[in-house]
């Protein structure tokens, strides 16, 4: 159903996307600086659980609709790069305020059902993946070949896949390296500037891409 040259292209994006320090890679390294390794992945499959949801909703949202307008698909993928745009400005302006936030533990670990439901919370509301799904998603589709919801369907599980494999590996680095990264706020700045950086070079990306469709 999705040709190969175009399903690695959505793979690479994708994996730049998953990588760049959004709201859920941060809420990830927060709880693993704060309660370690396990509290980490377990925020992690609770933001996948709703990443995996949301991208559901989008599919069955917007699948008929694109299935007939080409229109409607460059207009969200403006928006969705004007919005990335903004996403990483907004980053790049509070990227100090963000790290010291994130250095700040609690004193009370959550038990394991509200560290999945925190997670879940933030994964389905998460506006980077909103997004991408929204804005991005469609330009991956292959109308010719038909069943555009379900071709749209598979990108989110793929997405979601690859967010929980990702954001574990962050979990887990934060979990292991949780005195290292608390001790020095300038290490998650850097962090967050580059999140941001990338975030913003890809809104140019998807933009350009629009425009020249």
């Amino acid at each position: 159903m999705i040709g190969g040259a175009r399903l690695l292209t959505f793979l690479a994006s994708s994996l730049l996307i998953i990588m760049v320090p959004g709201p859920s890679v941060l809420f990830t390294l927060a709880r693993g600086v704060a309660w370690g390794r396990v509290v980490a992945v377990l925020t992690v499959l609770g933001n996948s659980l709703g990443t995996l949801v949301l991208s559901v909703i989008v599919a069955v949202g917007l699948g008929p609709l694109l299935a007939h307008s080409k229109a409607l698909g460059v207009v969200l993928q403006l928006a969705g790069g004007v919005y990335l745009l903004w996403l990483g400005y907004d980053a790049l302006r509070h990227r100090r305020e963000h790290a010291r936030a994130m250095t700040e533990r609690e004193s009370r670990r959550p038990n394991n059902v509200k560290i999945v439901r925190q997670g879940f919370v933030v994964g389905i509301l998460n506006p980077k993946s909103l997004v991408f799904f929204a804005a991005v998603f469609p330009h991956f589709v292959e109308r010719s070949k038909g069943h555009v919801t379900e071709q749209l369907l598979i990108f989110g599980v793929i997405f979601s896949l690859m967010a929980f494999c990702s954001d574990s590996t962050w979990g887990l680095i934060a979990g292991t390296a949780r005195q290292w990264l608390a001790d020095s706020p300038t290490r998650l700045i850097v962090l967050r500037t580059v999140g941001a950086s990338v975030m913003m070079t890809l809104g140019v990306v998807i933009i350009a891409s629009a425009l020249a469709s």
